[in-house]
Parts: structure tokens; C-alpha cells; sequence
């Protein structure tokens, strides 16, 4: 699994550059494109950073140069609503793909297998918001963060994570479809995207804590790896100095992260 994260420091970067991770850019975030790593496009819309559509293709195209390397960019969506998701995002699937090659289609609540565009599409992204299975409430987004249902009392679960998200994601797998899961933070969702056949994943994990919370992402992702682990040694082995009476909350920063990857 490919997991694509945001370029927020050189230890992050250094991994992009090994191929241990890929790289998500956003039209409000403003980062740069790393050199010769694979990339994604996410809209904004989850953030309330979305340019426009026209706005949204002129920013596509001014990475249009580096499409060879995008996956996919991210159709304009309508969050936790797959019938509004599917107007919105319907005129703009061909364009984006004029522009960089590969376009994903958003699966919100309300998806299924037989209500997806699937002849217009490159890639599923998964998204969507906590809702009841049983009951098939969904809370308005300005509400969350929720855990009960309101009507029957039950346990909210996240969509991207139900059984028929993983319908959706068999489908696409049988169809040849690239699929993608949102705002995946944790071992546990990394896990559950795996046993549901994604393909890569995103989310914010790294930006909290970036140096120590990378260590630990790239321990889910290669367990196996030596890259990784050897990277941790360097940055865990270090004596403490006498004068120092307390261990930092991240880690020093000394060296680069994955210069041994130059030196294999």
C-alpha cells in the first residue's frame, strides 16, 4: 500500500525520495511537488479550501508538466452525499483528466456498486462521514465530531470503512480501478484498508509530531523493511547528555533521516 502525505519536513521528503511514501497537494497548501515522486490531488473541499472548478483546473495544470507521475486528482465532491457528489462531480471528470491524466470519483454515503460512474473514472475515493448502519441516519457535518445515533442509539460507524465501502472497493478492484482511502490515522484504519483490498491511503498523521509519528507510520506500512528500522536506530540510540533533564517531546533533527538509502 502507497500512503501519500503531505511535504512538511526533510525527514518526510527524504522518505518520499526512498519511494516509502507519496506525495497529497492540496490547492490551499502550497507545497511544491517533490522531484520524481508519484503524487495525488485532493480538491480542498473537506476544508472548505476549494478555488472554484475553474480555479481548481488552472492549479491542476500548473502541474500538468509532472502528470506522468499523478495517480490521480480528485473530482470536486459534495461530503457525505453521493447524489450531490455525483452532479457536482460529473461535468469535471473529463477535464481533469484532459489535464493530468487520471481522475478519482469521491464515494460518499449513499454510494453503491451499481451507482458508481464507473466508465468515467480512473480511481474510487473513499470518503464520507460517520453514520448508522441500521438505521441509515448520517448527522450534518457542522455537528461532529458524533459517536451515538441520535434515532436508535446505536454506535456510529465511519462509511469508508462499512461493508459496502468494501462492496464499492471489490468492484472497483474487479474493474481495474486504482482505490483510495481518506484520513487514514491510525494502525488500526491502515489495517482495515488493507484487509478491504485498497490500494493507497492518506491522511494528517505525520503532521502531528512529525519525526517520531513518521517512525511509527513507516513501521505500519514496511514492518518487514530494514530502511525504516534502521532509521529509527539513528534516531532513538543517542545518549542523553548529562545536562539535559528531560527527553524532548520530538526528536533533534540531527542528520538526515535516510541518507543510508543513498549509501545501500
Amino acid at each position: 500500500m502507497i500512503y501519500y502525505a503531505t511535504a512538511s519536513t526533510e525527514r518526510v521528503r527524504d522518505a518520499m525520495r526512498a519511494d516509502l511514501l507519496g506525495q497529497i497537494i492540496t490547492p490551499a497548501a502550497g507545497n511544491r511537488l517533490e522531484d520524481w515522486v508519484d503524487w495525488i490531488a485532493d480538491n480542498g473541499i473537506y476544508s472548505n479550501a476549494y478555488p472554484g472548478d475553474k480555479g481548481y483546473l488552472r492549479w491542476l495544470d500548473s502541474h500538468a508538466d509532472q502528470r506522468a507521475r499523478c495517480r490521480f486528482a480528485v473530482a470536486p465532491d459534495v461530503v457525505a452525499d453521493h447524489q450531490g457528489t455525483y452532479a457536482r462531480s460529473l461535468p469535471m471528470l473529463r477535464p481533469i483528466r484532459e489535464v493530468v491524466g487520471r481522475v478519482a470519483f469521491c464515494a460518499q454515503n449513499g454510494a453503491t456498486p451499481t451507482t458508481m460512474p464507473w466508465d468515467q473514472i480512473d480511481a474510487v475515493f473513499l470518503a464520507g462521514i460517520v453514520e448508522c448502519v441500521p438505521c441509515g441516519w448520517v448527522p450534518a457535518i457542522e455537528t461532529l465530531p458524533q459517536t451515538i445515533c441520535r434515532h436508535c442509539g446505536r454506535q456510529l460507524v465511519e462509511w469508508k470503512v462499512s461493508d459496502m465501502a468494501a462492496a464499492i472497493t471489490a468492484e472497483a478492484k474487479s474493474l481495474g480501478k486504482w482505490v483510495h482511502m481518506g484520513r487514514v490515522n491510525s494502525e488500526q484504519r491502515l489495517t482495515r484498508a488493507r484487509e478491504m483490498g485498497v490500494d493507497s491511503a492518506d491522511g494528517t498523521y505525520i503532521a502531528y509530531g512529525p519525526d517520531i509519528n513518521l517512525i511509527r507510520l513507516l513501521g505500519w506500512l514496511y514492518p518487514n523493511d530494514f530502511r525504516w528500522m534502521r532509521a529509527e536506530q539513528r534516531t532513538t540510540a543517542r545518549p542523553k547528555p548529562a545536562s539535559v533533564t528531560a527527553l524532548p517531546t520530538e526528536l533533534d533533527g540531527q542528520g538526515d533521516l535516510f541518507e543510508f538509502v543513498t549509501a545501500a
